[in-house]
């Protein structure tokens, strides 16, 4: 961890200390693992997870394994995965095996908590699976840089007119954290969603292409100027908004690998009547985007499913050697920086 982050934990949220069985910062508010603690005390590579996906994704025990597996990748290319959820009213940064299978188990009935429903989740000692947003705060608060998702959110289709947009933009505009997403939902309106990240000063980067992917397909249209081609470009992209202080967060979008990518024109017309459903019932806020996804997974026989857990998995793997560069480019300085005394 940068010598700057160790100096937030401290003076704002307690001290952390990776030999503490739970530790614990913000006046006991927030539960960090041991992994996680010690991992951010030596500067190793972390990288945050939300929850949500385990909660409203996908059913048990599917929704379990997946988990699993996600947290076996992560490890297994060099760093520590650190989940997120609220169990109990207490904000988890890094679950057990135990915890994980609990908030699987839970299912739906924990809360898909964004930034807004946080002191709520917290204040009743409710449980609640984090959201992009979510995840991306408590991910700064400890200094975890890089958190991996599946696809954020966005402007909702027809959003000029209802006004929904994804807490998820906002929070990138005012968190920095580096978000590692396979775009953004293609449930969504994508162009839309790309205007608004600009007006909210975010740098949308693509990986290994120029064009913006669509979450359950590798294109969508649309071109970005920001193109990283390896961990080490991603890295470097993180450490200079970090040492700017931009203050906003990092979108690198990964298209989903081309085994993977189902028929753009089914799940685009799986789409079209999902969306049609959601009106004539009237389902709205943040009930839409579950509802949509599992309306598509069903009427494509499960192929958007697979795909959605295929690309998760893809992300973690490059989130994880993102994070794993971005702790030895902060290794190399602090290095260079000793030898000049």
């Amino acid at each position: 961890m940068s010598s700057s982050a160790l100096s937030r934990l401290s003076n704002i949220h307690g001290h952390l200390h990776p030999s503490d069985s739970n530790s614990m910062i913000g006046e006991g508010l927030v539960k960090v693992s041991p992994e996680v603690s010690e991992a951010l005390s030596c500067g190793h590579a972390v990288v945050a997870l939300e929850s949500t996906i385990i909660s409203h994704g996908m059913p048990y025990p599917q929704n379990l394994e997946t988990a699993k597996e996600v947290e076996a990748i992560v490890r297994k290319n060099g760093a520590v995965p650190a989940t997120v959820a609220i169990l109990d009213g207490k904000p988890c940064i890094g679950l057990s095996m135990e915890e994980l299978e609990r908030l699987a188990t839970l299912g739906t009935r924990a809360q898909k908590t964004a930034r807004r429903d946080i002191a709520h989740v917290v204040a009743s000692r409710g449980n609640g699976a984090t959201t992009v947003s979510a995840t991306m705060y408590f991910a700064s608060m400890v200094g975890i840089s890089v958190f991996v998702t599946g696809g954020i959110g966005g402007v909702h289709r027809h959003g000029e007119q209802t006004m929904d947009i994804s807490s998820d933009l906002t929070e990138l505009g005012r968190t920095p954290v580096a978000v590692i997403s396979a775009g953004v939902k293609s449930i969504l309106d994508i162009p839309r969603t790309l205007e608004y990240l600009e007006t909210q000063g975010v740098c949308v980067a693509t990986y290994k292409t120029n064009e913006f992917p669509a979450f359950f397909t590798e294109k969508s249209g649309c071109k970005v100027t920001c193109r990283v081609d390896t961990p080490e470009d991603c890295a470097r992209l993180i450490d200079a908004n970090m040492k700017l202080k931009l203050g906003t967060g990092i979108l690198i979008a990964v298209p989903i690998p081309k085994e993977h990518s189902a028929s753009g024109n089914m799940i685009e017309s799986a789409i079209q009547s999902a969306l049609r459903e959601a009106r004539d019932k009237n389902i709205t806020g943040n009930a839409e985007t579950p509802f949509l996804l599992a309306r598509v997974n069903e009427i494509t026989g499960g192929a958007s499913l697979a795909s959605n857990i295929a690309l998760v998995k893809n992300n973690s793997l490059v989130g994880a050697k993102i994070a794993v560069a971005l702790a030895q480019l902060r290794e190399r300085e602090h290095s260079n920086r000793g030898k000049t005394f």
